[in-house]
């Protein structure tokens, strides 16, 4: 049965059929070979939209919504020119603006695929111009999206939080520490390759400019403030926080900056909608899908052929990554992790390993995937907003993979890089 189901699946997938269509076939086959009929299948719809009714999911349009509004307006601007105002003028100092410029963007969106945009399109004619190579550029702004996927909000914990019921605000905190890790590290590397390469450093801003971008800066710095200072403070939820994020969107590109009509809202509100039906589709069609391999015990079988039962949490830690790293070189991130998070749960459960770090683990995993070779969402990101072809956006990579895998492996040996500000925040 599980055989047949994924042979399916991969047969679609190479035809060139959206995630969202393999993922529903193959619910649909399992559902016919378990039961023979169609006339249980309502039992498969109500799977669905119990995937989507989780009201810890609306954040995640909320916060694409936010992001797409401060793509659009000048937010984003701001944030950029903050960032080259004190580190432009230092060896290195565009690439290390363009990781820094990422972070903070991620603090405020959520998404990779949003940061590549919004963060690359200013930053790459300028990193061209001052003398790096594109295949380094590409590189670093694809990898740097990453962090956004670990910075709170981050919509990959946010899915994970409610596929495994796992707090998201703790999830949320956990990210900054590996976060911030993996931008010193970006960092260090852009100052050796600036170096190596030669590479002319920028004009140094004198304190009058950087006094101005920071004044001008200052309404988008309060988007990590709200985020994170207000669940934090235990002011809102993270549901709520992205609620508040869109009213603050709202407000700044609206009527602060006046960078955006009603008209402009209006388009975005429907770019919005259309990523969040997509997205909701891929949740409730991985949901259906999760439940129809947990009923025949596909997880039981694959589990118990890789031996899993007889490792130690350690071992266990490193099936997990291995797995969620393959997993999203292929397929998009959030169908790896509605698929993957309910098999491994059990054992999680059992072997009795903190969820919050398993759930930071799986999100920088994932991360890495994304923007791994051959079918990481992150390079087709690239490849579509910058229109270079496919070698040339992964020739510079490996040395950004092997940074990350090496905080990935640091965060299974060494877990309060993840869990002192989780403690810190939450102590029990």
């Amino acid at each position: 049965m599980a055989a047949t189901i994924f042979l399916s699946m991969i047969t679609l997938l190479l035809l060139g059929f959206p995630m969202m269509i393999p993922l529903i076939v193959g619910s649909f086959i399992g559902f016919l070979m378990m039961f023979g009929d169609f006339g249980q299948m309502e039992t498969m719809i109500q799977q669905m939209v119990a995937g989507i009714r989780p009201a810890s999911l609306i954040a995640v349009p909320m916060f694409i919504f936010a992001a797409d509004i401060m793509t659009r307006g000048q937010s984003a601007g701001r944030l950029i020119d903050l960032v080259m105002a004190f580190t432009g003028h230092v060896r290195g100092g565009l690439a290390i603006s363009t990781a820094m410029a990422c972070t903070m963007f991620g603090a405020v969106s959520g998404s990779t695929q949003a940061t590549v945009v919004a963060i690359g399109s200013p930053l790459r004619p300028r990193m061209l111009k001052a003398g790096y190579k594109d295949s380094f550029i590409l590189a670093l702004i694809v990898n740097a999206s990453d962090i956004a996927f670990l910075i709170p909000p981050s919509i990959g914990m946010i899915i994970y939080g409610v596929v495994s019921n796992t707090s998201i605000a703790e999830l949320f905190i956990a990210g900054i520490g590996p976060g911030l890790l993996i931008l010193v590290l970006f960092s260090i590397y852009s100052y050796i390759y600036a170096v190596r390469n030669q590479v002319p450093t920028e004009p140094k801003a004198s304190w009058r400019e950087r006094l101005t971008a920071v004044r001008q800066a200052l309404w988008p710095l309060g988007f990590p403030v709200i985020i994170i200072g207000g669940i934090y403070g235990g002011i809102f939820s993270p549901t709520e926080a992205a609620a508040v994020c869109v009213l603050y969107a709202l407000i700044l590109e609206v009527f602060v900056f006046r960078s955006m009509t009603l008209t402009d809202v209006y388009k975005t509100a429907q770019s919005t909608g259309l990523i969040t039906a997509v997205v909701f589709i891929l949740v409730g069609a991985g949901a259906a899908f999760s439940w129809i391999i947990s009923f025949a015990q596909v997880p039981q079988e694959i589990l118990t052929a890789i031996g899993i039962s007889d490792m130690g949490a350690m071992g266990i830690l490193f099936v997990i990554s291995a797995a969620f790293f393959v997993g999203c070189m292929f397929v998009d991130p959030i169908v790896v992790i509605l698929v993957l998070v309910p098999i491994f749960a059990p054992v999680v459960k059992a072997v009795g390993l903190d969820p919050v770090l398993v759930g930071t683990i799986i999100t920088l995993q994932v991360a890495i995937g994304s923007a791994t070779p051959p079918f990481g969402c992150d390079i087709f990101t690239a490849i579509a907003v910058f229109k270079r072809p496919y070698a040339e956006v992964i020739r510079g990579t490996p040395p950004f993979i092997l940074m990350l895998v090496g905080v990935a492996i640091a965060l299974i040996f060494f877990p309060q890089i993840a869990l002192f500000l989780r403690d810190l925040a939450f102590a029990k």
